[in-house]
């Protein structure tokens, strides 16, 4: 996988590198899959509001884009700075995963994002609990 390898080739790579590169490759799936699924929503036809959806679907996709940047940048980290960015991809991804779930059993693509959403959140999770208070990542 390519995150794989231009990841470890860094001078001086992470210690959390697998996790690193797991929510990278999770984080760009899910901006593209917000991306998508806010688009499809636009498409609906019927009774069904999803303007609420799309707004979620859009906060989430460039709070993702965001998260898969800076975790993609190794030297230096501000730790406090990258916690705060996992924090908020992790609550970005839970809102946007339980918006869809509600349209899940109508539209495919909302069950799809809602799937995307929560594989990311995970890895915000994970990534987080694998990081030390005051640590770099």
């Amino acid at each position: 996988m390519r995150t794989q390898d231009i990841l470890s080739k860094h001078p001086n790579p992470s210690q959390n590198l697998d996790q690193i590169v797991a929510l990278v490759n999770s984080a760009f799936a899910c901006e593209q899959c917000c991306t998508s699924c806010a688009d499809a929503c636009l498409n609906e036809d019927g009774d069904m509001d999803l303007r609420y959806c799309i707004r979620t679907n859009l906060d989430c996709a460039d709070i993702c884009a965001t998260t898969g940047r800076a975790l993609s940048r190794q030297t230096q980290p501000n730790v406090q700075l990258l916690r705060a960015q996992l924090e908020a991809c992790r609550i970005a991804c839970d809102a946007c995963a339980d918006e869809c779930e509600k349209h899940a059993d109508v539209h495919d693509h909302c069950r799809v994002c809602m799937e995307c959403c929560r594989e990311c959140s995970d890895a915000c999770r994970s990534l987080l609990q694998a990081m030390p208070q005051g640590a770099a990542a």
